[in-house]
């Protein structure tokens, strides 16, 4: 759902990380394995500007064969997904806070991308919506 195809660029003695859909993340590591680790943080906190400014998240490109992507932890995943869904339908924070009985800064936390909110308030969240939150182990 959120994998992000990723561009990976030999850079003086490093390699650089960049995101087409998602200009904002940019990252580097000592080589790709290191650089592809730090590219999940790059690409959650670029994500959370998104969720910050209330603006749609950017629809992830199709992968190119042998390209490599990225995708938030499962926690930020689900957090982003109940964001989508909520966007999706025109509510507000404010609107969804009333619907789960919470205060607003209880959603705020919800979708802050850093926080570790429970599984349980993500799913809750995505009931109100009319969405039900799927885990899978592949």
């Amino acid at each position: 759902m959120l994998d992000y195809p990723v561009t990976l660029t030999p850079d003086e003695g490093t390699v650089l990380v960049t995101f087409a859909d998602v200009p904002e993340a940019i990252t580097f590591g000592e080589d790709a394995e290191e650089a592809l680790l730090h590219a999940v943080d790059a690409l959650e906190s670029a994500l959370s500007f998104y969720v910050e400014a209330r603006k749609p998240l950017p629809v992830p490109s199709p992968l190119a064969d042998g390209q490599q992507s990225v995708r938030p932890n499962p926690l930020e995943c689900a957090k982003l997904g109940v964001y989508q869904a909520m966007m999706a339908q025109g509510i507000r924070k404010a609107e969804l806070a009333r619907r789960l009985n919470w205060h607003v800064p209880q959603v705020d936390r919800l979708f802050d991308l850093r926080h570790a909110s429970k599984f349980e308030q993500i799913e809750l969240a995505a009931t109100v919506l009319g969405k039900r939150l799927v885990v899978s182990v592949e």
